[in-house]
């Protein structure tokens, strides 16, 4: 077996130390850290996502691949030159103001980071003046907001009207998620992408970036 889909079944156990020395290992046999990053690390990641959208894995499945991840990622940091990860995009990710719900929006970053993209998390409770002020700083692609709460879902709305009188909106995505938000409600508000799970939402992010 080659050692970087070795690389990704260990990832998908979750077994953080080994995949600290494979990570070592396939160093030392002559790859470069993006080629283990991609065809390793993120590999395993998306075939979790795929199973926990399936539901053949659950959340603590999740967060043990992506522990594992992280500890890959530790191991290849010294190797690699300043910028030389490659990412898909940029993301500001957070839950809407008055909602303090993280555990959908703590996967949805899993979710991201495992499918290559570059996040900036601003936590919980979130106003739309904080989320526009990360967005002039960071310049990302997608603007990626998550409410748990009917009564907070509104204040995506506030997040989309504070964008487009700031001028942000032309070059930046806006995708919504959230238990109580719909499809319908994403279009109502003016959102561009909506996502109904965390692994939908990292590959409706990709697709995106592709197009």
């Amino acid at each position: 077996m080659k050692i970087l889909d070795q690389l990704s079944e260990l990832l998908q156990q979750g077994r953080a130390k080994e995949v600290q020395e494979t990570v070592k290992k396939a160093l030392a046999e002559g790859y470069e850290p993006q080629e283990i990053i991609s065809q390793g690390l993120l590999a395993g990641m998306s075939v979790i996502g795929a199973k926990f959208k399936v539901n053949e894995v659950y959340v603590p499945d999740v967060l043990i691949a992506s522990r594992a991840m992280n500890a890959g990622m530790e191991a290849l940091k010294p190797h690699m030159v300043e910028g030389e990860m490659k990412t898909v995009g940029k993301v500001v990710l957070g839950t809407v103001e008055g909602d303090l719900h993280d555990i959908g929006k703590n996967l949805v970053k899993i979710m991201f980071e495992g499918a290559g993209f570059c996040v900036v998390d601003l936590g919980v409770d979130v106003s739309p003046e904080q989320f526009l002020a990360k967005v002039e700083e960071e310049k990302p692609q997608i603007l990626a907001m998550s409410a748990l709460l009917t009564t907070t879902m509104t204040n995506m709305e506030k997040v989309i009207k504070t964008a487009e009188k700031k001028g942000f909106r032309q070059n930046l995505l806006i995708m919504v998620g959230g238990a109580p938000v719909t499809e319908n409600f994403a279009a109502s508000i003016g959102a561009d992408l909506y996502a109904p799970d965390a692994a939908s939402a990292a590959e409706a992010a990709r697709q995106k970036m592709k197009a």
